[in-house]
């Protein structure tokens, strides 16, 4: 596509230092293409006309132009030479206007645009030079015998004097819009080194937070280790306290059967001191209640030992059976406390579950009331265990008449380490079963308390998986 920009610079690129010298470039394309049209115009209105003496000036002046606009496009280190050829042209023209001209063809107004070619072909010392050369030509082209010109003094001089006049004008017109150049590039340049500034302080700030993001992950990956260490420890001491309530419940639970064997033996032993005679009927009652006791032992156990080794599978469970299985754990600890446990059930619930976890929780519950119990000494004490179906949740209900929990204690319930039960209590349980529930059920642990007790509201899903 044809570029008329490119067209009048000749071709050439320049960069914003280089504005003066593109719009020289500009002007003396332009004055080319306007004399040559001129010179054109001069000789056909000449030959027309049948004034034949300027035809030849005018055919060497536009060769001329041609010539130098193609070698504008091809030395552009001779622009220089170019331009004072053309200035030279100009000057040789408009001085031949005034001493081969009639001052009835007004020819001589050309003259006035020598101001505009001056100070766009040359700079601005150089075209006062050509300014004050064609004036002294002016002035003494009437007093010179020579040749024979058709101005008279006065007219010379009037026309030097608008000559003056214009290119004054010119001048500082010329130096307004350079002012005007000069402040936009200097604009221009305050504003790219701003850029540059600006965008070497966001690649400097990128880069801290760049930085600084990867020192903040280091930290979030190294307090999430720390975090996981202390739910680990946490899980640990939770796991050692009830390991030490268990123990505590095994003693309670064998202490009855245990007994009743030593009874049986010492039965069978006091018999043969007294030299009495002992049926096979009393051996075999008493080995069959000796079996009968052992085997309770080694189921209790079992139980023991399957809570201790959870397997983290989920299984099948009816939910009153897992409530009674936590209950059986409990028992030994109400027997003779007078504490009534009851399990409320009037409809069967399955679920698919952690079970030995949720046993650790309801266990967790159980104790906490049985000690509130044993501490307040309240009324027909009792803890009641219920459930049912929300949905696709199950609300696992266990209250108590405690006399309720303190309401400062209410919102540190949770948190690791507190307790109200003093050196008794680790103040682990209740956080590390709020843990259990939220982390591995996805569900959560509701509180209700009044002055007459507490009831913990646990909800998990039927389905884990």
């Amino acid at each position: 596509m044809f570029k008329l920009d490119g067209f009048f610079t000749s071709g050439w690129h320049f960069d914003e230092s280089q504005q003066d010298l593109k719009n020289r470039y500009q002007m003396v394309n332009i004055g080319i293409l306007l004399s040559g049209g001129g010179l054109i115009y001069g000789i056909m209105g000449n030959y027309i006309r049948d004034v034949a003496g300027f035809i030849p000036i005018e055919a060497t002046l536009l060769c001329m132009n041609i010539m130098i606009f193609f070698a504008l496009r091809k030395y552009r280190n001779f622009f220089e030479l170019f331009a004072t050829t053309m200035t030279l042209q100009y000057t040789f023209l408009f001085l031949f206007l005034i001493y081969a001209g009639e001052p009835s063809d007004l020819k001589h107004l050309w003259i006035f645009t020598y101001p505009i070619i001056l100070l766009y072909f040359q700079k601005a010392i150089h075209a006062a030079y050509w300014l004050l050369f064609i004036l002294i030509m002016l002035i003494i082209a009437p007093l010179q015998n020579l040749i024979e010109i058709k101005y008279s003094f006065y007219q010379v001089t009037y026309i030097s004097f608008v000559l003056v006049v214009i290119s004054i004008i010119i001048y500082f017109y010329q130096r307004k819009i350079d002012e005007a150049r000069f402040t936009i590039l200097e604009q221009q340049n305050m504003l790219r080194n701003f850029n540059s500034e600006l965008e070497k302080q966001v690649k400097d700030k990128t880069v801290e937070l760049r930085k600084l993001n990867e020192s903040l992950e280091i930290k979030v990956a190294q307090k999430l280790e720390e975090l996981r260490s202390k739910d680990q420890i946490l899980e640990a001491q939770s796991k050692q306290a009830v390991m030490g309530e268990m123990i505590s419940m095994i003693a309670h639970q064998w202490r009855q059967p245990l007994s009743t064997i030593t009874l049986q033996i010492a039965n069978l032993q006091f018999k043969q001191l007294l030299a009495k005679d002992r049926s096979n009927e009393d051996i075999d009652a008493a080995l069959s209640n000796i079996s009968d006791t052992i085997i309770y032992l080694s189921d209790t156990i079992d139980d023991f030992q399957t809570y201790f080794h959870p397997d983290k599978e989920m299984q099948n469970i009816e939910i009153h059976d897992l409530l009674q299985r936590a209950l059986n754990f409990a028992i030994s600890r109400v027997n003779d406390r007078g504490i009534k446990i009851s399990i409320n059930k009037s409809s069967d619930i399955d679920v698919k579950t952690y079970i030995n976890e949720l046993v650790q929780v309801v266990l967790n519950i159980l104790n906490n009331a049985i000690d509130a119990h044993n501490e307040k000494k309240r009324d027909n004490p009792f803890i009641k265990l219920n459930a049912k179906t929300v949905e696709e949740r199950v609300y696992i209900y266990i209250e108590d008449n405690a006399g309720g929990i303190d309401s400062k204690h209410m919102i540190h319930l949770f948190e690791p380490y507190f307790s109200t039960k003093g050196k008794n209590g680790t103040g682990l349980g209740l956080y590390m079963s709020q843990m259990i529930i939220e982390k591995q059920f996805g569900g959560e642990i509701d509180v209700e308390s009044s002055e007459n007790g507490a009831t913990f509201i646990i909800k998990i899903p039927k389905n884990i998986s």
